[in-house]
């Protein structure tokens, strides 16, 4: 399912190849929920195989940063093709398979350092944005006091 998704279609006279979902999505609102049904179904054998909360996390944000940027007109079929979420959902499934142990571990870690990321760009934007409307305060006029030069 994941190879006729991502893979199945070579470009020619390159090494490169995509797949089904690539196609659904130039089909407006459809062809995005088709591709996401079929991942979810991936997550889902995920499920039945007993893969843990954050393997199971990580797989969804795999779906979830495929889905998001698939909306994009043109980018986002162009990034359907080339991040190819459900071969990277299984593969992490074939190494939770293999070994489960590991596959949690380094699926925790990847979740921790993302959402340490995901903080601190937050707190980067914040700060910008604060000293962004600082400066711009600081051009304003206000009542009784001179204008900065």
């Amino acid at each position: 399912m994941a190879h006729l998704m991502d893979s199945s279609i070579p470009v020619p006279l390159t090494r490169r190849t995509f797949g089904l979902d690539a196609l659904l999505g130039l089909v407006p609102g459809l062809g995005d929920a088709a591709g996401a049904a079929i991942a979810a179904y991936i997550v889902g054998v995920g499920v039945r195989l007993g893969a843990s909360r954050s393997l199971l996390l990580r797989m969804l944000g795999n779906v979830a940063l495929e889905a998001a940027l698939g909306v994009v007109p043109g980018l986002g079929d162009l990034f359907d093709a080339a991040w190819k979420a459900n071969a990277r959902n299984v593969e992490l499934l074939e190494r939770h398979v293999a070994s489960p142990d590991g596959a949690r571990r380094a699926s925790r870690a990847l979740l921790i350092t993302g959402a340490a990321g995901f903080l601190l760009l937050i707190g980067v934007t914040a700060w910008m944005s604060l000293r962004a409307a600082g400066w711009i305060l600081g051009l304003l006029p206000i009542a009784g006091l001179p204008a900065s030069p």
